[in-house]
């Protein structure tokens, strides 16, 4: 006689989804789409949607923030052996972002689909398109990782160096991140899959534990602390490589155990399902279009600065690290957007979606209004921590005011995009993009600077422009409703 054995209990982040009926069935829920009111379910209230937001942004905001401030220290701790080494390392910025293209573009139709297919409550579905990420990502990162060590020091002198000594430490520096690239790249997909589902909370810890081992051989290998070998630029460098594999080592560990709604188990195997990896394609391919957009319109712009030599590059790039703090609340908000409104979608309610969507942007946007404050009146202080260089300081305060008045935008864009991209709609994001950092962003600085000659104010007026009209174009796509349509669960060949 056969015992019925009970099945496992499996931890999941709930939502306020949770308590509303799935949508209607018609046209896979989205006809009614241009009908959608503002007002809620009777089953939810306002506040049960801010729970649901704040849940999921704080411990993204908590992971950004601790890994920019990982990258801040790296840069503070680099500055201290001269203005060339926070040369060397921006130098590298851009052509590491370029190799990372390919498979973060794909982890957007990652999260975007295991958020729809929880919302749908497809478990297999979803653990089936983690491994599909995973299998596409370590493919894409080992190519990527081979091309980038092999031309590092074409890439780098591309991207403008203009000394011996800054050319050295950047091709040292870049040269060292493609040993761990695949480490990380795998990582990164992980996240992507857990953010699906609503789990920010994991990748914070131990994104948390790489940054802490991260520092701890900063200072042991930077400077040659306690008989440890004295590296300088390329000692920065493996430590970060190496908390990035602690952080890798951790995620699969957590992946692999039992009882979690995301579950790798590698007898399930990885062989490739081409359905599933097709649907991650019709995303993925949009993002990684606007990603190399991207990627191009800033490499343009990093170059136009680059001409304007070595302090002003190395100012540019201690704003640069400071601006890319201040995209730490967008960008954890952007989290609860995407996994919201594609969970929202694949439970069939766009109201929901748009509902979750509104009340993220109203929560960033006070947020920025306060980074902005701190921006506008203690720049110089902040700059100062990097490189106490008076002509850094001074210019670094001026580009940090320009700064402060981006932030509002800057944070509306990232989190309207994200719930763009939660439902799917990853083309419109791709012509925005190409429209501004591609045209408006370098255009304006090569005008600011060779015409004008305002030099790096100039440059980020240029920026200033791009974020403005990007977070005009984006919300303008949101206010369309068009993306309420975006049916990502079926391929052209299951929809004909």
């Amino acid at each position: 006689m056969k015992t019925e054995t009970k099945p496992k209990k499996v931890k999941v982040v709930g939502t306020a989804l949770d308590d509303i009926p799935f949508g209607d069935d018609s046209e896979d829920g989205f006809g009614r789409a241009e009908k959608v009111t503002k007002k809620l379910p009777p089953e939810v209230s306002s506040g049960m949607l801010y729970k649901d937001i704040v849940r999921i942004a704080w411990p993204s905001f908590i992971e950004l923030m601790l890994t920019q401030l990982a990258s801040m220290v790296d840069l503070m701790m680099v500055g201290q052996l001269g203005p060339w080494a926070l040369t060397a390392v921006g130098l590298t910025t851009q052509p590491k972002f370029l190799l990372m293209t390919m498979f973060n573009a794909m982890n957007v139709g990652v999260t975007a689909m295991v958020a729809r297919y929880r919302g749908a409550g497809e478990q297999d579905k979803a653990n089936m398109i983690m491994r599909q990420g995973i299998l596409m990502t370590f493919v894409l990162s080992a190519i990527a990782s081979v091309i980038g060590y092999i031309f590092a020091e074409p890439l780098v002198v591309f991207m403008g160096a203009q000394d011996a000594q800054s050319l050295a430490g950047a091709v040292d520096y870049l040269q060292i991140q493609m040993i761990g690239f695949v480490f990380m790249a795998l990582t990164t997909t992980v996240t992507a899959a857990l953010r699906g589902v609503g789990d920010s909370r994991t990748a914070m810890i131990y994104n948390m534990t790489a940054n802490i081992v991260n520092v701890i051989f900063n200072y042991l290998l930077i400077y040659g602390n306690f008989g440890f070998p004295e590296m300088g630029v390329a000692g920065a460098s493996l430590a970060t490589i190496i908390g990035q594999f602690v952080a890798f080592l951790y995620a699969f560990f957590y992946i692999m155990k039992g009882r979690r709604y995301l579950h790798l188990n590698l007898r399930d195997g990885f062989k490739p399902h081409w359905g599933e990896l097709g649907k991650i394609f019709n995303i993925g391919v949009p993002a990684m279009i606007e990603q190399l957009v991207m990627r191009a319109g800033m490499i343009i712009y990093t170059k136009t600065v680059a001409s304007l030599g070595t302090i002003a590059y190395a100012t540019h790039q201690v704003c640069m690290n400071i601006q890319a703090l201040s995209f730490m609340s967008g960008q954890a908000f952007a989290v609860s957007a995407t996994s919201l409104v594609g969970q929202s979608l694949g439970r069939k309610r766009p109201d929901m979606a748009q509902a979750y969507c509104s009340r993220t942007r109203r929560i960033g946007f006070v947020i920025a209004l306060g980074i902005a404050a701190v921006f506008f009146f203690f720049g110089g202080s902040i700059v100062a921590l990097y490189n106490n260089e008076p002509e850094i300081v001074e210019m670094g305060s001026r580009i940090l005011m320009v700064m402060a008045f981006i932030q509002p935008f800057q944070s509306s864009q990232f989190i309207v995009a994200g719930g763009l991209r939660g439902a799917g709609d990853t083309k419109a994001t791709a012509v925005v993009t190409f429209i501004t950092v591609l045209l408006v962003r370098p255009g304006v600085a090569l005008l600011m600077i060779n015409v004008f000659h305002w030099g790096l104010e100039g440059a980020w007026l240029a920026m200033a422009m791009d974020q403005i009209l990007r977070t005009t174009l984006i919300f303008l796509r949101f206010r369309s409703g068009k993306w309420k349509m975006a049916s990502i669960n079926r391929t052209k060949k299951e929809a004909a």
